[in-house]
């Protein structure tokens, strides 16, 4: 097939960045891709981060992304409609995961060619984060494709109460493993500069309030010194309650902040060093970073919310009942005993899958809707 795909892709950063590379990286063995990412994603006053750019990423489809989009220029819209027509794809295929950027992808769908099939592959369609305008831009893009991939049963299940089931399919998110491999976990700590002999929980990726980095730094606080927490990733906003927080905390020597992005090439260390990756979120569809931790054979503990519980191996990981603090530090202290004794084989995702499989799936899908 030929297929034309508009998403975040690099130098843009985060993590449909990195789902959009991998698998472009996957259909492009196959079929004939053209990539259209954004000229502009968001103005500079509406980044909650220090940029939005990392120019470090390594892929091979640097020379086949056209920068078109500039999400609230009318005037890109009609440019992308155009190069997209000229390239005459049976499939255009997009990302979802903000409500702000449906009415680009809804209106593009809709000026497009009847005979060139849209596909969105949904990561979220009820917002971490909920906004005033969230309903009307999630129907407006829902009736302007398809076909609906979801990445866990939760999204396929909202998207059930909106569209023809017939349209829409699930296919699990797939292990990053484009990180290097897991080295000593001595080694990793040693140049992270914290104890090897402690039990050690890392909270990684992008911080935002609806990921309750606070709700764990709270638990911690109650912990004894057996254990330690490392904290890597950039709090989008403000950091005062996050900073106020470890340095009002108990264990505070043994939490480590970084608060910043993470390159792609020290990843490797922080998952090495760490015993559990905690997801302590107050809501959520799927993690990427779950993902990464899918590869890196480390077990994850986790609240019981939207579907992150889907894709969890009951043999080592563990579930947070609520997102509340008294919960998450139960489970906790209950992953040390869990953790003695794991063997490798048990360190399985129980709904992973690789990227060609995810591919296969997709491109089976799509010549379903075609029928």
């Amino acid at each position: 097939m030929k297929i034309s795909i508009f998403s975040a892709f690099p130098p843009f950063r985060g993590g449909i960045s990195q789902f959009s590379t991998k698998l472009s990286e996957s259909l492009e063995k196959k079929h004939e891709l053209s990539l259209i990412t954004f000229k502009k994603q968001y103005p500079n006053i509406l980044f909650p981060g220090k940029t939005q750019y990392d120019y470090l990423q390594n892929n091979n489809l640097k020379s086949k992304i056209n920068r078109l989009v500039s999400t609230f220029s009318i005037l890109s819209y009609f440019k992308t409609i155009s190069f997209i027509e000229k390239e005459k794809p049976s499939v255009f295929l997009t990302n979802y995961w903000m409500t702000i950027f449906a009415p680009f992808m809804g209106f593009v769908a809709r000026k497009l060619p009847k005979e060139i099939l849209k596909i969105v592959i949904v990561h979220n369609l009820t917002p971490h984060e909920k906004r005033f305008f969230d309903k009307a831009c999630n129907s407006y893009l829902l009736k302007s494709y398809d076909g609906f991939v979801a990445l866990s049963d939760y999204v396929y299940n909202d998207l059930k109460k909106y569209v023809d089931e017939k349209k829409i399919i699930h296919i699990p998110h797939p292990t990053y493993d484009q990180y290097g491999k897991k080295v000593n976990r001595e080694k990793a700590c040693e140049k992270l500069s914290i104890d090897a002999s402690k039990h050690t929980f890392l909270f990684f990726g992008i911080i935002r309030k609806y990921k309750g980095l606070d709700l764990l730094i709270q638990a911690f606080d109650r912990l004894d010194d057996s254990f330690q927490l490392i904290i890597a990733g950039e709090v989008y906003g403000k950091d005062d309650e996050i900073v106020r927080l470890i340095n009002n905390n108990k264990n505070k020597d043994r939490i480590l902040f970084h608060n910043q992005f993470i390159p792609d090439d020290e990843i490797s260390t922080y998952f090495s060093a760490s015993n559990y990756l905690v997801l302590p979120y107050r809501s959520g569809t799927q993690s990427g970073v779950l993902a990464i931790a899918n590869h890196f054979n480390l077990p994850i503990i986790a609240t019981d919310i939207g579907g992150l519980a889907e894709v969890l191996n009951f043999n080592t990981d563990l579930i947070i009942e609520f997102p509340q603090i008294t919960a998450i530090e139960q489970t906790l202290i209950l992953s040390k005993e869990k953790s003695t004794g794991f063997s490798k084989n048990e360190f399985v995702a129980s709904k992973s899958t690789t990227w060609d499989s995810f591919s296969s799936k997709l491109e089976e899908f799509a010549l379903s809707l075609k029928k």
